[in-house]
This record gives structure tokens, sequence and C-alpha cells, in this order.
């Protein structure tokens, strides 16, 4: 059986309500609930921070264990060199993920600091990005 987890940042805790339009009304537990029933073979954990040295705490120590990380590192993605250096660190394999099509909004959100170390980027397939990201691992 597979182990993975899904590690979300700043903001993805208020999914379900925070800018519905862009990010749709279903919260990120009804979200994990769909998922693990839709997928029992697979283990799916799920950790929130919206500090960047705790996400950086959670890569470390799953990094090395688990069959794979699906991370969403939300607005760090494009501003920390210490969460890219983390997944460079490790060597479970790491799928970035983003609701929204990051190349869609402002120019600042163009730029990973993860993707180079990543085994995959999946974006702008709102919720569905997770779902294709436990994909490439199945």
């Amino acid at each position: 059986m597979k182990k993975l987890i899904i590690i979300n940042g700043p903001n993805l805790n208020l999914l379900g309500t925070r800018e519905p339009d862009l990010y749709g009304s279903l919260s990120f537990t009804e979200f994990m609930d769909k998922l693990k029933s839709k997928y029992p073979e697979v283990t799916l954990e799920h950790y929130q921070s919206n500090v960047e040295g705790e996400l950086i705490d959670k890569l470390q120590e799953v990094g090395f264990s688990f069959d794979g990380i699906i991370l969403n590192a939300a607005s760090y993605t494009h501003t920390s060199i210490g969460i890219g250096d983390a997944v460079k660190a490790i060597t479970t394999p790491v799928v970035e993920v983003h609701i929204s099509n990051t190349f869609n909004r402002e120019k600042f959100r163009h730029k990973s600091y993860i993707s180079s170390n990543a085994k995959g980027v999946i974006l702008g397939f709102g919720l569905q990005s997770y779902e294709l990201a436990i994909q490439s691992f199945i």
C-alpha cells in the first residue's frame, strides 16, 4: 500500500470559505474524505501549516519514509528558498500542486523555488490537481 502525504501551506486551511470563485466551496477536510474513499489502496495523510519552518520540518520528517509527497506550498512556492532546498534534500519524490493556474495570476507567482527539484508540477485543475498527483504515484 502506497503511503502518501499532502502538505499544504499558508491559507489553504481556509479552503471552502476563501475566494470560492477561485478555490471552490469545498473544505479541504471534506475533499480529503472524498480522496480517502476514492483511493482506499492508498494510505493518505494531510498536514497544513501557515508557518514556513513547520513546512520544512514536516518535509524533513516524512521525506525519507513516505512513498510520495504532494506539496502545495501556496505563496511560499514563490518566496521560499528553504522549502525548495528541503525538497532537494529529501529522497521521497515530491509533486508540486496548485489549485489555480499560477501563470494566469500575478507575475511574481510565475517563479517556483520547488519545481526544479520536484518529480512533476500540476496546476490549474482546481482540487483535481491533488487527485492527478495521487494518480502519478499509483
